[in-house]
């Protein structure tokens, strides 16, 4: 009579539980899927330029990556506490040394991820701190407690101080060349909005470029502490579409406006005037 050999009885028990940590490996992955071509802002904010929202894909994707690789690492962890736990009756595996296809997985797999997030966050900061040319440009004075808004070829002038919040000009949807001074101690050019942060310092040209998306009024701060007045030193940056932004621009270029011009200049000139020679040199400042 011949005699049918049964499988272990833990075989079915050993089935069951690798079904159920392949389903928990696959739920983040499931859950990216079904999220569809929206992917989550992981804390972060786009912003209203065309820099800051590269910086925000490339925040969503970084955050991609980490996601993947530590749900794949954790579910290999739980995979090998759960698979090669010690048993009470069980005597010691069969030890083993090298494995050479696996060793070579995880160093080439996660040299290629590196190489793949450096080589996109080269590309989104070579477009942040790049200066295309652009017929727009405005110089930018911070002082203790205040701003100073010049756009070169043009009589127009926007200055204020403390509780004045001046107002910045730009186009909507073209570059904006900023020449940022001080003409005193360290100040923080920031716009929430913007996502967007530079330092203004005393004999440095610090310059850059950004492009709005879309009109409105947005708001604007000094963030760093520069003195008695620091949290009162405001200012807003207005984006309105190119015809508005040359009709306010012309508005300027009349009798009026070049004497108020004028005015406006000498009173700036003596509140900010301290001799500080700007180098002609480029800083990057702190995004």
């Amino acid at each position: 009579m011949e005699s049918t050999a049964l499988p272990p009885q833990g075989a079915p028990i050993r089935k069951r539980r690798t079904r159920r940590l392949r389903l928990i490996a696959a739920l983040p992955i499931a859950a990216l899927v079904l999220s569809g071509c929206t992917l989550p802002k992981f804390g972060a904010v786009a912003g209203d330029t065309s820099t800051s929202r590269s910086v925000f894909h490339l925040w969503q994707w970084f955050s991609v990556a980490a996601v993947i690789i530590g749900g794949f690492t954790f579910a290999l962890i739980l995979w090998a506490a759960f698979r090669y736990r010690r048993k009470s009756d069980s005597a010691i595996p069969r030890q083993v040394q090298y494995h050479l296809p696996a060793e070579v997985m995880y160093t080439i797999i996660p040299i290629l991820v590196i190489v793949g997030l450096f080589a996109a966050t080269l590309v989104v900061e070579n477009k942040e701190v790049s200066n295309p040319k652009t017929s727009v440009n405005v110089n930018v004075l911070a002082f203790q407690w205040g701003w100073k808004f010049t756009y070169p070829g043009s009589y127009a002038l926007v200055y204020g101080q403390t509780t004045q919040s001046p107002e910045m000009v730009i186009p909507a949807g073209e570059n904006v060349h900023i020449n940022l001074r001080s003409s005193d101690v360290i100040h923080g050019f920031y716009v929430h909005d913007f996502n967007f942060s530079r330092f203004a310092q005393p004999g440095v040209l610090n310059q850059f470029t950004f492009n709005a998306s879309k009109t409105g009024t947005f708001f604007g701060q000094c963030t760093q502490l520069c003195g008695l007045y620091h949290s009162l030193m405001f200012f807003k940056v207005k984006v309105v579409t190119p015809a508005a932004y040359q009709t306010w621009l012309n508005s300027f270029n009349t009798p009026a406006g070049i004497a108020a011009y004028k005015a406006a200049n000498n009173a700036s000139t003596q509140q900010t005037s301290t001799h500080v020679k700007s180098k002609p040199t480029y800083s990057k400042g702190a995004h």
